[in-house]
């Protein structure tokens, strides 16, 4: 199905407009003509008159099917049929009025033209008839998204594999979704993908979408809060005809072949169900409607995984002899590759091989000798369970007033084995989206739409063992906090081995949760050649988290299997004492608009939008967030209080919008559009980031102390703080103190920033077939990513005898590196040593876009239709998104492009 291009957008609402203009039969424009739209599917009807110079426009207008009569007297009555306005369209219905008798009538059915002739946003419409026609995988509506240009599926970027896409370079966290009208968070609580999916990985309610829009790039003054894509779905709603389906979809593996790495003879077992229903129809005909839908997804699959862990032998304590003596190896070693007693062996450590499952595969060989590492091969069982409904009531009030209402729920759970099956990571989410929405017309050029909203995602999450640990292998033990935590062998530079071993992610409960409270206002007023659009639009978030600390069991950190043995951690990270804390911020924006018809072949948009936030606030004062000296160094103790910011910058961020669009011809067939915006991202998503810092939830750093001396009096109490944190002002060193690893964000923190411009030149080829070559360029700056401000610079090695590195390691794990390598020296410290390296989120990214797409549109005729485009382009950035990893060189971030 094809997308019609472009069109005017009215706030957030979920909305479409049409205009033209009314002429007789020579060409003259005709004032004063009574143009009447009626929504064929539900009877609302909207009537305008016809200005001096034979325009009309009709703003906040439901999607779906209309029919439009023009009268004037001493002119033939006109009708036209077959025009079907979609979200953020502006549709361009041109009328020819014949001289005769009102009482005559014509008639005439035709669909509005693919090209675009009319302002300069764009848009990426997916229809009603590709949502309910194209199959999709999963029945998972957002896989329509990549029939627009400029969109990238980035599905790998992120941890879980729901929806996530970039627009035109942009990051993947920079898109908005809203769902008739009101902002669709899904159930990701924490907001760092902004994708509303569920535990599924799907975006269920296919039978609730009727359509939804993708504005990529140059859109109005209207929308803001993101830079990305905005996502505008619109629902289903009823009609005066009742209408309703019931569905059941089911995949298994009877057709799936065997992987070849699979432990199973066969295709591992698999069932996945997808059923409901929907039912839509009048309350009161030409009144009111109603409409209903309820998605249920069952899963249940056998996941073949395979894990690196600890071989046989390595679990006795002995290890290939090379690796035992990796300084003397030809000495000590006649056969390298045998095993060993591994030297200085400390037999306590050895009941902690019970974080690996047994090996049940081939060893794992580097250039044919052993590596103390072999394959565990298993088929746990997965199952993921997802209910989705939603409501929606529409009332014709009057013919002045119209209100739309819609309700939606969507709650999941599922059970995930780690690559170690020893353990299994538990999920359960929710969310419950409500929006209402009153559209009042103070008369024929002025349109009010007001929409009120509020939406609640929360989640929770753990990782636990399949049967449970004893406690003497436990980190941390208190309350409900005794899962065994995180054990890593390996990832040294100097190590022998091949692999790196880790056990699964024993977790702690992990709680968030999110809530938007929305009210926004936009008024529409037509004043001759000027198409006035102004609102106000405001948001209060609320956010929750409550141990998210990753691996907050704790985890121990070892560079080779012999340092493992002999108990020679590099560190050990935990979170003690965890204590939940509550986020608030207000996002606030007005906006001013003016499209000016020029000529009737030339449009111009002139807007401006004005976004402003209160900040990020801990309500009960528990906002810890580290700062920084005026050489910037971090320092050694956190500020804390409400605010985590030092200031705040997003108190204006004021974005122009401008916009043309114009038909070389004024025939309709030609079309060029060109816009410039400036677009910021509210940062209103932080709370997952702030929850590791002391004094409430500090991540906790023991470098260089083995194991056994950290848990000699038993597993560490999760319910306590910890050890004091050390500081030059006192004589504590590691253990007697606490060195912590902040988190956190930049406390000077800038909004990020987007200037974007573009160019589209379209045609129209057929009445069914259009052509578009577009260009589209950005430059964006203060993007987030994760750096840590407190390492230690490298060098580069200039002696020709190399140099020793190492750090902060311990001197056994020192090594040296050849003449010209840059490195770490050996023994050197943290620009503050008395806290650890950090994750915070600078405020320092940019990155640059150019990309050139060209499309061909075909409308649907004789059963055929097709949409088809091609897209080079070129990003240029720091960090390609916000959770992908931080900067490889923290001295010289230009080096992590």
């Amino acid at each position: 199905m094809i997308a019609l291009a472009g069109g005017l957008v009215f706030g957030q609402n979920f909305s479409a407009a049409l205009s033209g203009v009314v002429r007789d039969a020579t060409g003259a424009v005709l004032p004063g003509v009574s143009v009447t739209a009626k929504h064929t599917e539900t009877g609302l009807m909207r009537t305008v008159i016809t200005s001096e110079t034979g325009d009309y426009r009709m703003p906040s207008l439901p999607v779906g099917a209309y029919e439009v009569t023009a009268e004037l007297s001493g002119f033939k009555q006109q009708v036209r049929r077959g025009i079907n306005l979609v979200v953020a369209q502006e549709a361009v219905v041109n009328l020819t009025l014949d001289v005769g008798d009102l009482k005559d009538q014509i008639t005439v059915t035709e669909e509005t033209s693919l090209v675009n002739t009319t302002l300069s946003s764009v848009s990426g419409l997916v229809s009603q008839q590709q949502v309910k026609d194209l199959p999709l995988n999963g029945r998972s509506f957002n896989d329509l998204l990549l029939l627009n240009t400029n969109v990238n599926d980035n599905r790998s970027n992120t941890a879980a594999g729901g929806p996530s896409f970039s627009i035109a370079g942009k990051r993947l966290e920079t898109n908005r979704w809203t769902i008739n009208g009101m902002d669709y968070v899904g159930t990701n609580s924490q907001g760092t993908a902004n994708a509303p999916n569920g535990m599924s990985d799907q975006l269920l309610g296919v039978e609730a979408v009727r359509e939804y829009n993708v504005l990529g790039h140059s859109y109005g003054a209207e929308y803001g809060k993101r830079s990305g894509g905005q996502v505008t779905v619109v629902t289903t709603s009823g009609t005066n005809q009742w209408h309703g389906a019931a569905f059941e979809y089911l995949r298994n593996n009877h057709l799936d072949a065997r992987n070849f790495f699979s432990s199973t003879e066969g295709a591992p077992p698999f069932k996945r169900n997808q059923f409901g229903g929907s039912l839509g129809g009048p309350i009161v005909r030409d009144k009111m409607f109603v409409f209903g839908t309820y998605e249920g997804f069952r899963e249940r699959l056998n996941d073949d995984t395979t894990a690196i862990v600890p071989s046989a032998q390595a679990r006795q304590g002995l290890i290939p002899c090379y690796l035992a003596n990796p300084t003397n190896t030809a000495t000590a070693c006649p056969d390298r590759g045998a095993y060993v007693p591994a030297p200085n062996l400390v037999p306590g450590i050895l009941p902690f091989f019970r974080y690996w499952p047994a090996p049940n595969g081939p060893e794992l060989l580097q250039n044919g000798l052993p590596t103390g590492a072999a394959y565990s091969f298993s088929n746990p069982w997965r199952p993921v369970n997802e209910n989705f409904g939603l409501s929606r009531f529409d009332y014709n009030l009057s013919a002045q007033d119209s209100l739309s209402t819609s309700f939606n729920v969507d709650r999941g759970n599922r059970a995930d084995p780690q690559g170690n099956p020893i353990m299994v990571q538990r999920q359960a989410n929710a969310l419950y989206t409500l929006s209402a929405q009153e559209t009042h017309i103070f008369s024929p050029t002025v349109v009010n739409t007001m929409t009120l909203g509020y939406a609640r995602a929360w989640a929770n999450q753990d990782a636990i063992p399949n049967e449970p640990f004893p406690d003497n292998l436990l980190f941390m033990k208190g309350g409900n906090r005794n899962n065994p935590g995180a054990l890593i062998i390996g990832g040294g530079t100097s190590t022998a081995q091949s692999s790196t071993f880790t056990s699964a992610n024993g977790q702690n409960p992990i709680d968030s949760s999110r809530q938007n409270f929305n009210v926004s206002n936009d008024l529409r007023m037509t004043k001759g050649r000027h198409g006035l659009s102004m609102g106000v639009w405001f948001q209060s978030i609320q956010q929750g988290v409550f141990s998210s600390v990753q691996n907050n069991a704790g985890t121990l950190t070892y560079r080779t299997l012999l340092d493992f043995l002999q108990d020679r951690p590099t560190q050990f990270q935990a979170a003690p004492g965890p204590v939940p804390l509550r986020f608030r911020t207000t996002e606030a924006a007005w906006y001013f608009q003016d499209e000016i018809k020029l000529r009737s072949n030339l449009t111009v948009r002139l807007g401006l939008r004005d976004e402003m936030t209160t900040g990020w606030n801990e309500v009960n004062g528990r906002g810890a967030n580290y700062r920084y000296d005026q050489n910037g160094f971090i320092l050694t103790h956190p500020n804390v209080g409400k605010s985590v910011l030092i200031r705040n910058n997003a108190r204006a961020l004021l974005q122009p919008r401008v916009g043309v669009a114009w038909d070389p011809t004024g025939a309709g067939r030609w079309a060029v559009r060109a816009g410039f915006g400036i677009h910021n991202d509210l940062q209103d998503n932080l709370a997952n980031r702030m929850n590791s810092n002391p004094p409430f939830n500090a991540r906790l750093v023991i470098p260089n102390t083995p194991l056994l001396t950290i848990l000699k009096n038993g597993p560490l109490p999760s319910d306590s703080p910890g050890a004091p944190s050390c500081s030059a002002e006192s004589p504590l060193r590691p253990p007697a103190c606490s060195v912590f690893a902040p988190g956190g964000i930049d406390p000077d923190m800038h909004t990020p920033t987007t200037q974007e411009w573009s160019l589209e030149v379209e045609r129209g080829i057929t009445q069914e077939l259009a052509l578009q070559l577009s260009y589209v360029g950005s430059q964006s700056y203060h993007l987030p990513a994760a750096t840590d401000m407190n390492s230690i610079p490298a060098v580069r090695c200039e002696n020709p005898a190399g140099c020793l590195a190492g750090g902060t390691l311990a001197a056994a794990q020192w090594n040296t590196v050849p003449q010209g390598t840059m490195y770490i020296p050996a023994g050197s410290t943290r620009p503050n040593p008395f806290v650890g390296s950090t994750q915070t989120w600078m405020y320092l990214g940019n990155s640059s876009y150019h990309g050139g797409t060209v499309s061909l549109l075909k409308r649907a005729r004789s059963g055929l239709t097709f949409k088809t485009s091609y897209t080079f382009s070129k990003v240029l950035d720091m960090n390609s998104a916000l959770l992908s990893g931080g900067h490889q060189n923290e001295a010289g971030t230009v080096l992590s492009r």
